[in-house]
């Protein structure tokens, strides 16, 4: 398992819980709106962070976290997961998984052996612009959505654990056209959060732009008609 980052303490990555964050090396799309441009890369100038050092920590904040959230990159495209989550639940810990959806074997291995407590998969796009939204050539390019689909439709249909979808809403890359065919696409998600897009240093592609708060509340207002429990995050 390639870890590449750790947050040691979030109130926001785990909701209701007081978590550390962890990232793990790698992703197999580019969305050029990503703010973690090093992790995704693995780029050579991070460290990682060993299994000594990351449980020694944790062991340590026992009293203090109760979650903990693995993001990425893309953390289920490590064949290792299941080996890291079980360790990490041994200390007592809930755990919330970050993921794109790609490996629906993976996901839904993780929910059935009880490894995950909470799944955030985000939707990055309508699926005739996911090529151009991930960071393909062309939207030409094909894409095969159909592992994505089959992890929409397994959140939406199993109850064990909570989820949410969410999609970082980016001005070059989502009209109210988009979120409304994204709504048709997920609907009967448990809960669906907007989020605005945030420009940094670490993202991929520079001079993308957020909408207007106003813009993304009218997107909320259009998606609650499809999912009901629809939130505006990052504004």
């Amino acid at each position: 398992m390639l870890i590449l980052g750790l947050h040691k303490t979030t109130l926001l990555d785990y909701p209701g819980h007081v978590a550390a964050t962890l990232f793990t090396g790698g992703c197999n799309f580019r969305c050029p709106y990503c703010h973690n441009k090093d992790i995704v890369q693995t780029t050579e100038s991070l460290v990682p962070l060993s299994k000594t050092e990351l449980f020694s920590f944790l062991e340590k904040r026992r009293d203090v976290l109760t979650g903990v959230c693995i993001t990425g990159g893309e953390p289920t495209l490590h064949f290792d997961l299941p080996d890291l989550i079980r360790q990490i639940k041994a200390l007592g810990y809930l755990v919330k998984l970050d993921t794109n959806g790609t490996n629906s074997n993976m996901l839904k291995f993780l929910i059935h052996a009880h490894l995950i407590d909470y799944c955030a998969m985000d939707i990055k796009n309508t699926p005739e612009k996911y090529n151009i939204t991930v960071g393909a050539l062309s939207n030409s390019s094909f894409l095969d959505l159909s592992t994505v689909s089959t992890s929409i439709q397994f959140l939406i249909q199993q109850s064990i654990i909570p989820y949410e979808f969410r999609t970082t809403i980016v001005q070059e890359f989502h009209t109210e056209a988009d979120l409304r065919a994204i709504c048709k696409w997920i609907a009967g998600a448990q809960a669906y959060f907007l989020q605005s897009y945030q420009d940094s240093e670490g993202v991929l592609q520079k001079g993308l732009h957020a909408h207007s708060a106003e813009t993304l509340q009218s997107y909320v207002t259009l998606c609650r008609q499809y999912i009901p429990n629809t939130t505006l995050r990052g504004i």
